[in-house]
């Protein structure tokens, strides 16, 4: 993904799955702490977001499961970083609250949505969502699926 001028193009990761497997019910932008070879691998678009989600510990909110592989020009084994290691999450405490306090409701997570570069930052869409059941799952394909059709339908009519 290209960034120009400290604006982005376009989302660096994408987390398909979770509009599939989730329901969303609100989202948001965290900022995250990165190490300088981890915003390197970011930005060459290395980087995995589809088994992530977000976690709170002591007041803080940690994004875990995230993959960002490592960056091949860090040098030795001392600067590289752990690809799979937890990453702080930048919210404000009363954001965090709100999370908590929706995070105790049954079947209810917080799911990165994309992982992007705003001003030279790299942020992360957070979604508080709530799981879909299997039968949920088959509803909501079938349902696109007919819209699907109806779009191809009605393009067809136009022409």
């Amino acid at each position: 993904m290209a960034v120009q001028n400290g604006k982005s193009t376009g989302p660096i990761a994408l987390n398909r799955r979770a509009r599939r497997e989730y329901d969303i019910l609100e989202t948001f932008e965290a900022g995250l702490v990165l190490s300088g070879s981890e915003i390197k691998s970011i930005r060459g678009g290395r980087v995995n977001i589809t088994q992530a989600f977000a976690q709170e510990r002591v007041g803080e909110m940690w994004l875990v499961n995230a993959h960002i592989a490592e960056y091949k020009g860090a040098g030795n084994k001392f600067t590289q970083h752990d690809p799979t290691q937890n990453r702080k999450l930048l919210l404000h405490r009363k954001q965090i609250r709100h999370i908590m306090r929706e995070m105790t409701q049954q079947r209810i997570t917080v799911v990165p949505l994309r992982l992007f570069i705003r001003n030279h930052y790299a942020k992360v869409e957070l979604a508080i969502a709530r799981g879909r059941r299997q039968y949920d799952k088959r509803a909501h394909d079938a349902e696109r699926s007919t819209e699907r059709e109806i779009q191809r339908a009605t393009k067809l009519d136009a022409r």
